[in-house]
Order: structure tokens, then sequence, then C-alpha cells
């Protein structure tokens, strides 16, 4: 699995690349928990690119789990973008629409971060 990093401003875009299942999700977990911590700071939050992933398990959804918790307790935003249409359907049957924001493209959710 790749992930890739990068800051826009005020929000870090993490973008993973393959399956995020029981295989992956510890290098997953590892590449995501020091973000949380950069993101203390003046951060505004983090998105999550998931136009490369195709595919996500429990073991995946555990880990945005843990970023939105650890974040929004401190008055940040998680969300996830660009997914593909069967990790989409997915959070949408764990309606994990409830735990991150989801947009359609990376652009409009680095655009919704900006917003108080």
């Amino acid at each position: 699995m790749e992930i890739t990093n990068r800051a826009h401003g005020d929000t870090i875009v993490v973008a993973p690349a393959g399956r995020v299942d029981h295989a992956t999700a510890a290098d997953f977990e590892r590449a995501v928990v020091p973000l949380l911590d950069a993101a203390k700071g003046s951060r505004a939050g983090l998105v999550f690119d998931l136009e490369r992933v195709t595919y996500v398990s429990s073991v995946g959804l555990r880990v945005l789990m843990i970023a939105s918790k650890k974040l929004r307790a401190r008055g940040a935003r998680v969300a996830v973008a660009a997914m593909q249409p069967v990790v989409a359907e997915i959070l949408e049957i764990c309606r994990f629409s409830a735990v991150v924001e989801v947009f359609t493209t990376v652009d409009e959710a680095l655009e919704a971060m900006k917003a108080p």
C-alpha cells in the first residue's frame, strides 16, 4: 500500500492507494496517527483522498474512526473525498457520513475546510 500526504493551507490531505484491509490497515494507521498530531496546531483538519482506494474493510474504517474521534475532540474536521463507487457504497452502508464529512472531490473538501 502506498500512502502519500500533503498540506493544503491548514488541511492535510492523506492519499492511500490500493486496498485498505486486514493486510494493510496497520500500515495505514501508522501513516495516519502522526498526522493527527501534526493537525493539532493551526491545521483545520484532515481530508482522506480515496480516489486510488479500491476497497476498504472494517479495519480500514477503524482508522478513519480514530482520526475522526481525535480531531473532532479538538474541533478539527475530517473528510473523505473522491471515492470509487465500491468504497462509497461501503461507507454508505456503514453510515460513515455520520463519522466523517463526505465530498465528491478533494477540491470540494478543501474548500469546505476553509469555512469556519
